[in-house]
């Protein structure tokens, strides 16, 4: 909200500008005030808003993507420990969280033991899941469609989503990886807030010089994973003037800790911002 009014506040400078003539002193007061709208927020580990704040900056702006609308990308999801592949077509619209999975391939997560095309959409309200374009009544898929949905939207705006109402942040000191000494946050939220009696937690790696999230712990209590044990790794490309993480490697624990070489690896290719859904065309199938 803070970044809407104050894109609205740069309209408001530059319609200004552009309806009269204005004295040199007055244009170089309002260019100072655009560069100070424009400027990246402060970092301080002591006040974690302002952490928070700058890691949303860092990523892109979350008005930025809003005004992008929607996004489409092919999602890779790869499991190299049994060598089997989830791969989708993700659609998804940022002002109601509409979410669009068609999977051309599911062996590990989507229903691995169904012949045919599975399709998922959460349309803002509910999930539908189709198998071959015809509606399915099986629990198990449905209840993993409608998590799938709403999880890989959250996966794919993660870093606008930290601040949301209930979150509660505390700095957990740093930590050295790969030369970089990293800030660690731990997140999770107030189950009075979400209405969840097991909140997601996450102790995230900020990169103090690019406030970009190089990796976090994860929790996951849909699958049974109640502690932030899962490792994340991700690896970004700039796209559209949006940091998105394009490479997520994932390393699970085991007795003996954690691999060397990932144990799932998801990739995100052939992304493009602005492609006009609604949630009326979002499950068509040509564009």
């Amino acid at each position: 909200m803070k970044l809407f009014f104050k894109t609205l506040s740069v309209l408001a400078i530059t319609a200004i500008i552009s309806c009269a003539e204005k004295p040199k002193k007055e244009i170089q007061q309002v260019e100072t005030i655009v560069k100070e709208i424009e400027k990246p927020p402060v970092y301080d580990t002591q006040d974690l808003q302002t952490v928070l704040a700058a890691i949303e900056y860092a990523h892109g702006g979350w008005n930025d993507l809003w005004k992008k609308g929607d996004v489409q990308y092919t999602y890779t999801y790869h499991n190299p420990d049994v060598n089997k592949t989830d791969i989708s077509t993700e659609r998804y619209i940022f002002d109601n969280e509409a979410s669009y999975g068609h999977y051309t391939k599911h062996e590990i997560n989507v229903m691995p033991d169904v012949a045919g095309e599975v399709t998922q959409c959460f349309d803002g309200e509910k999930t539908t899941v189709m198998i071959d374009d015809k509606k399915t009544d099986d629990p198990n898929g449905n209840a993993v469609g409608d998590f799938l949905r709403k999880a890989n939207y959250f996966w794919f705006v993660m870093p606008y989503k930290l601040n949301d109402t209930g979150t509660i942040a505390s700095f957990e000191g740093q930590e050295e990886l790969k030369g970089t000494n990293y800030d660690k946050l731990k997140i999770t939220y107030d189950p009075a807030v979400t209405g969840k009696e097991q909140n997601d937690t996450y102790i995230l790696y900020v990169n103090p010089e690019t406030k970009l999230i190089d990796r976090f712990y994860f929790s996951l209590p849909f699958m049974g994973v109640n502690e932030p044990v899962i490792i994340a790794d991700y690896e970004y490309t700039d796209i559209e003037g949006q940091m998105v993480a394009t490479k997520r490697t994932y390393f699970m624990p085991s007795e003996n800790g954690y691999s060397e070489s990932p144990n799932l690896v998801q990739t995100l290719t052939d992304v493009s911002f602005g492609n006009g859904f609604t949630t009326d065309n979002l499950m068509e199938t040509t564009r």
